[in-house]
């Protein structure tokens, strides 16, 4: 039997999932570092807000909706 380059050895085999296993560990091991709120910029509206658009007229429901 020729030998195959795409056949593993079973100490190869064995070792593949433990550096695996080491790789997710060292990169997902732990969680982040927590944030504090003070560390946080607060929210800041991108525009002014205008009370005349959100005001409810029924009439706008029949232009927009009605063909």
């Amino acid at each position: 039997m020729a030998h195959n380059e795409n056949e593993t050895t079973p100490q190869a085999t064995a070792a593949a999932p433990d550096v695996a296993a080491q790789a997710r560990r060292a990169r997902f091991g732990r969680l982040p570092e927590r944030v504090r709120p003070q560390d946080t910029s607060p929210g800041v509206r991108a525009t002014v807000h205008d009370p005349d658009r959100d005001v409810y007229n029924p009439d706008e429901w029949l232009v927009r909706n009605v063909v």
